[in-house]
């Protein structure tokens, strides 16, 4: 019984507790027990204690003759994440976008069942997810198909079950944790932020979990449903960040996401479940974690007419930047011409295709960073400061955000549709174009 660390002490414990406790020490008494029943010795507990100590001692005068460490980056930085295992069964790499045409959320169930049979040591948890197939009906089906051993409900205890999820990756097996909504990972921060992000750096324990969160506005759900929370996990070293925008990527990259041995927070834009489809193919296949893609690639250059720039997106802003790119292409602006807009969907946020962003914005010289989150704080920051350190020289105009407004999404749909950056996007556009 001593201070929670030794430079505390323990003169802020009453005496009293201490004799209370001490008489209840399972240590002490599990000791005094062994003795009476003769199962142990006093000459064998002393020759125990003694062989403790003295391997102690041993370990301590191993650790000071070890010189002080280097900090060198690379090195710190390859401690943060556990490598890909070679025990993972190989499948098709970003295959041929084609196959039949699925929602969103059918790739996402397809991709999860597909793991699910790639991965015997995989379990699902989550509120609901068993019987009911969750809030969203991703796991409609599942618990007849592969057990209730596998498809675990839970109670509304967002720390207990990631820890649980945590557990069984210590275990060696995988373990997926379906949040209700985006909003609510916040009742599992610590888990999540303390325990699962830090495992491999601090003592080489990967943590084999994915958290899939249901995230987004645009529906009416209200402050408390549809948050955009990706950016509590982007600054945290040790998680990856993915965050789809359409059926082809859903599927390929959660996929990705099981075979990973690292913790994955995995959003899927809610309000994208049933109103985005796409060809999807039928066979597994993942899509590499860090490689953007070019949604629609600019024919002109900073150098050509008509005028170009890059809007720099991911998620629901995909489908608002494709849209303004298709009404910007054939309408003539105050200047003179047409907009050429070229669009990159980051995919990944941990890790980040940087190579993807500056070789888009060398090639048309403005830049237009666009998401669903809020301005202050938003992933934009970020990406704002990467392009004015890597594309200074080449950028002819200010780094131009779009986001949604600095305040609790509103519940009445007029003004989420205030709130949301869709309509702020033309006249950023517009005034960067002319700049």
């Amino acid at each position: 019984m001593r201070g929670h660390e030794e430079a505390s002490g323990t003169k802020y414990v009453p005496q009293e507790l201490f004799d209370e406790w001490f008489k209840k020490d399972p240590i002490n008494n599990y000791e005094a027990w062994l003795l009476r029943m003769g199962v142990l010795s006093i000459a064998k507990r002393d020759e125990i204690r003694a062989g403790i100590k003295a391997g102690i001692e041993e370990d301590i005068r191993h650790a000071f003759e070890e010189p002080e460490p280097v900090p060198v980056k690379a090195m710190e930085e390859g401690d943060v994440y556990a490598p890909m295992s070679d025990g993972v069964a190989p499948i098709a790499q970003e295959p041929e976008m084609a196959g039949a045409e699925k929602r969103m959320i059918d790739a996402i169930q397809e991709g999860l069942a597909q793991s699910m049979e790639r991965h015997a040591g995989l379990v699902l948890m989550g509120q609901d997810i068993a019987e009911y197939g969750g809030a969203f009906k991703i796991t409609d089906g599942f618990l007849e198909r592969f057990g209730k051993e596998r498809v675990r409900n839970t109670p509304l205890c967002e720390s207990a079950i990631v820890g649980a999820a945590f557990g069984l990756s210590i275990k060696g097996m995988k373990a997926m944790m379906e949040m209700q909504f985006a909003d609510f990972v916040s009742e599992g921060m610590t888990q999540i932020c303390n325990n699962l992000a830090k495992s491999h750096y601090r003592w080489g324990q990967n943590a084999d979990v994915v958290i899939r969160m249901p995230t987004g506005a645009g529906v009416g759900a209200g402050p408390f449903h549809s948050q955009s929370n990706e950016m509590w996990f982007v600054k945290t070293p040790g998680l990856k960040v993915v965050y789809p925008s359409n059926p082809y990527d859903a599927k390929g990259l959660l996929m990705a996401a099981f075979d990973d041995p690292n913790p994955v927070m995995f959003f899927e834009h809610k309000a994208m479940y049933r109103s985005i489809s796409g060809p999807v193919p039928s066979e597994p296949y993942s899509i590499p974690f860090g490689k953007a893609r070019v949604v629609r690639e600019a024919e002109a250059t900073r150098y050509d007419s008509p005028i170009s720039l890059s809007v720099i997106t991911y998620g629901m802003g995909v489908h608002w930047a494709t849209e303004l790119a298709e009404g910007m292409a054939n309408r003539s602006m105050a200047h003179g011409g047409p907009i050429d807009i070229e669009i990159i969907d980051l995919r990944t946020l941990v890790p980040l295709d940087l190579d993807t962003i500056v070789a888009s914005v060398k090639k048309t010289g403005k830049a237009v960073v666009l998401h669903e989150d809020t301005l202050i704080g938003g992933f934009g920051g970020e990406l704002s400061a990467l392009i004015n350190e890597h594309c200074f020289d080449h950028l002819d105009a200010p780094i131009v955000r779009v986001a949604s407004w600095d305040t609790p999404v509103p519940f009445a749909i007029p003004l989420e549709k205030g709130f949301l950056p869709k309509g702020r996007l033309w006249e950023a556009v517009e005034r960067l174009a002319a700049y």
